[in-house]
């Protein structure tokens, strides 16, 4: 379609890398290629994380990996920003000079 997207995301890995290059690897092309992406992006979003992370655990239990990540991700589409996150990663978004709260991040504490 004739619709601008850009696509960010930042992952922040525990206990090792596997996970955080996982996900850089195979999370936008989940989004990417959702069935949602085009009419509900927040979905394709929120979907492809989930995605994302049952086939690391596939992987992960298949090859004993032991590592965790964090994620956050942007996916502009024309002038709308939407925002994905997994963990205490955050994004901040800067207006005029004044920090916008985009996220609260999840923290073990919180419900």
């Amino acid at each position: 379609d004739d619709v601008d997207r850009a696509y960010f995301a930042v992952f922040d890995g525990h206990g090792g890398v596997d996970a955080a290059n996982y996900s850089a690897t195979h999370l936008h092309v989940n989004v990417g290629l959702h069935e949602e992406i085009v009419k509900n992006p927040a979905e394709a979003l929120k979907c492809s994380f989930q995605k994302t992370d049952e086939m690391f655990l596939f992987k992960a239990k298949r090859e004993k990996l032991r590592s965790g990540t964090t994620g956050v991700s942007a996916l502009i589409v024309g002038n709308k920003l939407h925002i994905a996150w997994l963990g205490d990663s955050q994004a901040m978004l800067v207006q005029q000079g004044k920090a916008v709260t985009l996220m609260e991040p999840h923290k073990p504490e919180r419900e």
